[in-house]
């Protein structure tokens, strides 16, 4: 089966393939070194939109699952009176934690952060969309970010977010009161349309999925010579 590959607009490695009639397996394994702790400050600012990169503008458009022109009201009560940056952000993220129950089987493919503020109940998913929408409707970026997270449990593949202050991105995880490290990047998008594990385009059945992350030896990182050091 010929695979090619291909960069996204939002820079993501994709694989293209034409899947024969039947069943199939795919097994995927990788090593990959990974931030303990998610990069934290306080103090960074938000950008004026006039110095943000050509790249990071579209991330403060309304999209698909996150109507930012339509939670104005919402973000000005949780974070427009803290100082623009990473304070209205963790505000954001605090108040969704605080506020939105976590509960499987609540959402499904067309819920929309709308919805999920309604109900007051949802997936990781559901909580990064709320949190994307709140953020741009303060004229702050923020995009969404798929993968897995060491110790998840159970394992799964996990949604976060992450918003553009004093020119960088920045993670918050608002399913967890302290977002951890050990983050395996999978996908960036402005929402859960762009992110998708799997993206097919004919009948497509998956009958089984496991996930394992697990710790490595930092030996198993370096090179032969540093690794007989």
């Amino acid at each position: 089966m010929r695979t090619t590959e291909h960069i996204d607009g939002f820079g993501n490695l994709c694989q293209r393939l034409v899947v024969p009639q039947g069943s199939m397996q795919i097994r995927v394994e990788a090593v990959v070194e990974t931030d303990e702790r998610v990069s934290i400050d306080h103090d960074a600012p938000a950008d004026l939109i006039s110095q943000l990169p050509e790249d990071v503008l579209q991330y403060l458009l309304p999209s698909r699952y996150c109507p930012s022109d339509k939670v104005w009201e919402r973000a000005r009560n949780v974070a427009a009176d803290l100082p623009p940056g990473y304070a209205q952000v963790e505000a954001i993220r605090h108040w969704i934690n605080e506020n939105i129950e976590y509960r499987y089987g609540t959402s499904d493919a067309s819920t929309d952060a709308l919805e999920t503020l309604a109900k007051g109940v949802g997936v990781c998913r559901d909580f990064s969309h709320i949190g994307i929408s709140l953020c741009r409707s303060l004229q702050i970026p923020a995009r969404m970010v798929v993968g897995y997270l060491h110790t998840l449990e159970p394992m799964d593949l996990h949604a976060w977010f992450e918003a553009f202050l004093g020119g960088r991105w920045y993670t918050f995880d608002a399913t967890q009161s302290d977002a951890r490290g050990g983050r395996v990047v999978l996908g960036y998008g402005r929402d859960a349309a762009d992110v998708a594990f799997i993206t097919n385009y004919g009948p497509l059945e998956t009958t089984q999925m496991r996930v394992w992350v697990n710790e490595v030896a930092s030996d198993r990182l370096a090179g032969p010579d540093q690794a007989s050091s």
